[in-house]
């Protein structure tokens, strides 16, 4: 049994690594300040599993290093997922961007090499490629980020291969294209779009859909994420690496309304609105990277994913699961 810490355990993604690393019997840390995730994906039966309980919870920021400490002691990997998450929110205020995903993955990974830590798993983001023309997009481009959210994944990126080349701190940073799934906060104002989509059609409500709807992205299931963070803390000559992960193929967005339309059956009217500053128009993923030195598959196609989505929102429509982020 290793010693797993996940930074940002009560968000979305995080609290899915949680769920997994619980049901194969690892021990799990979690540290979250709870600025965007939730209690209750830490102490919910779906959050425990059967086999152990809650995992032990250290409740704080990741730009406390006394904190960091504390949690990745005798730790064998950290799985870095915490950062302030969204575009436009880092558009709004890129100070806190650069807070929460620079300096707070400097001291994750100043931390990690204090206290022994074999590898850092680091949540990096699609977004780091920025105006690209080139499809799919390779980790062999030179990115060109368009938003401070993506200048401070890109720079964590960078941290990352300093520590490993320099201190001897295994890294690994995973590129993430578009996550969706189970977990995924809807109510938000910056919420992404599956979510936002999901909840206005489950109640008949017109979606706005910024520029035309033939942007596309490459649309990722959050199991496979979790799939390729565990793949990743694992696979031998992956240190140092930095690796796409993604389905491999792209939708647009009038596809997926059309799509998710079908599978809630529900028609509603979408209202386009003007291209938003910082988006990308399209994101597509060679996965090669990660298929080569991970061993990483998607296993969930596109549409499988959206209905397993679309049951889960469901079946909590009517609970206060969801509560507004800060």
């Amino acid at each position: 049994m290793a010693v797993y810490v996940v930074t940002g355990g009560a968000g979305f993604i995080g609290s899915n690594v949680v769920v997994r690393l619980v049901a194969e019997g690892e021990e799990v840390r979690v540290v979250d300040d709870f600025s965007t995730g939730r209690r209750e994906s830490l102490s919910g039966p779906a959050a425990v599993g059967a086999r152990r309980a809650v995992p032990l919870l250290f409740e704080g920021s990741v730009c406390d290093g006394d904190l960091l400490r504390r949690a990745f002691e005798g730790a064998d990997f950290v799985l870095h997922q915490a950062a302030l998450p969204s575009v436009q929110r880092s558009v709004k205020d890129p100070l806190a961007a650069n807070q929460a995903n620079v300096e707070g993955t400097l001291n994750v990974l100043v931390a990690a090499r204090d206290c022994g830590v074999k590898r850092v798993v680091y949540a990096s983001s699609s977004s780091a490629y920025g105006v690209v023309p080139q499809l799919p997009k390779r980790e062999d481009m030179t990115p060109s980020p368009m938003s401070p959210y993506a200048v401070s994944k890109l720079t964590g990126e960078h941290y990352c291969r300093v520590f490993n080349d320099m201190y001897g701190l295994e890294t690994v940073s995973l590129r993430y294209f578009n996550v969706f799934g189970p977990r995924q906060n809807p109510h938000s104002q910056y919420a992404a779009v599956i979510p936002i989509f999901v909840g206005c059609i489950l109640a008949g409500k017109n979606p706005q859909v910024f520029g035309d709807g033939e942007q596309s992205r490459d649309f990722t299931f959050v199991d496979d994420v979790v799939a390729a963070n565990l793949l990743a803390a694992r696979a031998e000559g992956a240190a140092g690496r930095v690796c796409n992960v993604g389905a491999g193929e792209r939708h647009t967005l009038n596809e997926l309304l059309e799509l998710l339309q079908r599978i809630i059956g529900k028609r509603v009217q979408p209202e386009y609105c003007e291209e938003r500053a910082g988006d990308v128009k399209h994101s597509h993923a060679d996965i090669s990277a990660a298929r080569e030195y991970l061993g990483y598959e998607p296993q969930v196609p596109f549409e499988d994913g959206l209905r397993r989505t679309v049951e889960w929102y469901k079946q909590r429509e009517s609970t206060t699961l969801f509560s507004p982020e800060g």
